[in-house]
């Protein structure tokens, strides 16, 4: 077992995390786990079911005396987010992430470290576990690809179920109880390309965004954080006519559902300009700490000497790429208004790639109002159509509506209030989850999302509160022991 992890309570739960930990499983490539856990279930001799994307399903029959409570059951997912530090040598296909201890905080060394949701998976497989812990029967769902697409939630067959009370436990803040969600899609572009010799006289420069927190799409989009795709369009985009500035590479942010941290770029300038423009960079990155001096401490924009590059992204296409990133929206586009300082639509500028032809320009767009969530991706759309992009939009998936008179929702609540002596928030996230394409296969399914505490999810600070493990713990226990 890890150090990190010695000693911390509930022992069960760590030692299920500490095992996850040790298998790879990135979005879309869950086989390790997924075999783990099919494996978990026949040595224990449950009723243990896998679906053709993947999904598992692990029933456990009720403890005695409970065997006519109704069905609940628990579910989370099994890939993860996977970022890293730029200079750390880590692969997300066959690397152990490996766990830090920091004060009261688990984070890992150097990247994402998949407490979201890998928590919730360790959580769940501890209750299985159990022989001590009072329920009712219990089926536990471990879904794929949440992160990327929520295929695997989209894909659930609508009879796999028994339960009609569901408890997602993918949820980042204890003592919240999340009853509603964001629904989604993604707007992808493609802007094709051809490029031309680089000028004679002129000096190759990497221009760099760096230190920023990045952070999750949903959840942190409201808290003034720095964009790098966007912060790196400001100086192209102002050194272009001003300096003459010419783009051979263009690259930054990595994931759909993450705020993007780096971004560079390989640029020319004739050799006049040179000082000019690593003066104008200086500026920018001066500008920028001061826009940002209380959300993105360590933020730096920075330029370097790099080697001379082949050739440039035509002319008239770095124009119009430049300009659509620079018009393109990023950030909230409206607040609720019914529920206060609640995002009610939101869109992500993450991730710009280049593959020698073809420039990828990816997008996310939120929303809890349906209609406001492609109002938001016809926005992109039509910023990219004016430089003649192919558009295109995913499936989606929809929002979860709040339920006022569930019935787990109010064992929940009465059940915190007993253990701490606290009144729990009850509350709609920004955030897209599982629930919503759940509740539309299962008509009347009642469910809540919680979890312990976690900051910085989808970055490599993220970390998890080591102290909320118990609570959410003890939490969970006394759900199944009142569910009746």
């Amino acid at each position: 077992m890890y150090k990190a992890l010695e000693n911390l309570q509930p022992a069960a739960v760590w030692r299920f995390f500490n095992d996850i930990l040790q298998i790879p499983r990135p979005s879309k490539h869950e086989e390790k786990i997924n075999q783990y856990l099919v494996e978990y279930g026949v040595n224990k001799g449950f009723e243990t079911f896998t679906d053709n994307v993947g999904n598992v399903l692990i029933r456990k029959p009720a403890t005695s005396g409970s065997e006519n409570r109704p069905w609940v059951c628990l579910q989370s997912h099994i890939d993860m987010v996977c970022e890293k530090n730029s200079d750390k040598v880590f692969d997300f296909q066959k690397d152990a992430i490996v766990p830090v201890l920091k004060g009261e905080w688990l984070h890992a060394d150097g990247t994402t470290l998949g407490a979201d949701d890998g928590i919730g998976v360790a959580t769940a497989l501890a209750i299985l576990d159990s022989t001590d812990i009072e329920h009712g029967p219990i089926e536990c769902l471990f879904t794929v690809d949440e992160e990327t697409g929520l295929t695997g939630a989209s894909a659930l067959k609508p009879d796999w179920l028994k339960s009609r009370i569901l408890l997602n436990l993918d949820d980042e803040d204890l003592g919240e109880i999340c009853v509603g969600c964001a629904g989604g899609i993604d707007t992808v572009m493609e802007i094709d390309y051809t490029t031309e010799s680089v000028p004679a006289g002129c000096q190759a420069f990497t221009v760099k965004v760096s230190g920023l927190k990045g952070g999750h799409s949903g959840d942190d989009i409201n808290k003034g954080l720095g964009c790098a795709n966007k912060l790196i369009t400001r100086i192209l985009w102002s050194a272009t006519d001003t300096l003459g500035l010419r783009v051979s590479t263009l690259e930054g942010g990595n994931l759909r559902n993450a705020i993007a941290r780096e971004a560079s770029a390989v640029v020319v300038v004739p050799a006049q300009n040179a000082e000019k423009l690593q003066q104008a960079v200086a500026e920018f990155d001066k500008a920028v700490r001061y826009e940002f001096r209380s959300t993105e401490p360590d933020i730096k924009v920075s330029i370097a000497a790099a080697d001379m590059p082949t050739n440039l992204i035509e002319k008239s296409v770095q124009d119009n790429l430049l300009n659509a990133l620079y018009a393109c929206a990023h950030g909230v586009l409206a607040m609720s208004r019914e529920i206060p300082n609640f995002v009610e639509t939101s869109t992500n500028l993450a991730s710009i790639k280049m593959d020698g032809k073809k420039i990828h320009i990816c997008t996310s767009q939120r929303s809890s109002v349906e209609s406001a969530k492609h109002a938001a991706a016809s926005k992109i759309e039509a910023t990219f159509r004016l430089v003649g992009a192919k558009v295109t939009h995913s499936d989606g998936y929809p929002g979860w509506t709040p339920n006022p008179d569930s019935k787990v929702l109010k064992v929940a609540a009465d059940a915190y209030r007993r253990l701490f002596n606290e009144e729990p928030t009850i509350r709609a996230i920004h955030a897209g989850l599982e629930c919503g394409l759940i509740g539309e296969k299962y008509e009347g399914m009642d469910m809540i999302s919680f979890g312990p505490t976690l900051r910085g999810v989808h970055s490599p600070d993220e970390r998890l509160e080591i102290a909320t493990v118990e609570k959410f713990w003890r939490h969970v226990i006394e759900i199944l022991k009142n569910v009746k």
